[in-house]
């Protein structure tokens, strides 16, 4: 028998993290520019939580630096 599959709720945003996990001089993760309690608190939010800072808070954010 197979494993049942694991289904996502497709209503749920999609993380911000783009796989480029370092934390630069500003603070700020290099890829997602979250800082680590913005990291850390991320899989507590509420999806309205998540749609809100992906929105508003990530846009305002300076882009990474080389």
């Amino acid at each position: 028998m197979q494993p049942e599959p694991v289904r996502c709720d497709e209503n749920a945003p999609l993380s911000p993290c783009v796989g480029i996990c370092r934390i630069g001089a500003d603070g700020l993760c290099m890829g997602c520019r979250r800082t680590l309690a913005e990291i850390a608190r991320w899989s507590t939010l509420s999806n309205d939580e998540r749609r809100k800072w992906m929105r508003e808070e990530q846009p305002r954010r300076p882009p990474a630096r080389p």
